[in-house]
């Protein structure tokens, strides 16, 4: 097992090496059809395993086209790793689609609209005080 220390090191470099893959490295056509960005990585304690979470901007069918090519390319993703990063095996990745940047963005414009509505009631209740 490797320490905590270790394990967030080889993240942040799985991250990062990913990250340089998909802006030059991935020649499928389907991962450039959305923008795709990694979000984050989560490796295993025995570094044998890596979740590489990726938020992915466009249409519904552009997101499912691209994770499609990443699910297919996870293979040269993995040799790359290999080549790239010094470990003693390089680790199975999975691609997971990564929608909590959605989900804030939906938050804070249900929280907007809800400070709108508000500011909306007050301004009637004073034309009402008023008259």
């Amino acid at each position: 097992m490797a320490t905590n220390r270790r394990v967030s090191r080889v993240a942040e470099l799985i991250k990062r090496e990913v990250s340089q893959m998909l802006l030059n490295g991935i020649k499928d056509d389907r991962v450039g059809t959305g923008m795709v960005s990694v979000t984050d990585v989560d490796v295993s304690g025995d570094l044998q395993h890596a979740k590489i979470y990726v938020s992915i901007y466009g249409t519904e069918e552009a997101k499912a086209e691209t994770m499609a090519g990443l699910k297919s390319a996870t293979g040269f993703v993995r040799s790359e790793l290999g080549a790239r990063v010094r470990l003693r095996r390089t680790p199975e990745v999975i691609f997971i689609e990564d929608r909590s940047i959605e989900r804030g963005t939906k938050v804070l414009s249900l929280l907007n609209q809800l400070q709108y509505q508000r500011s909306q009631e007050t301004d009637d209740d004073d034309e009402q005080i008023s008259e």
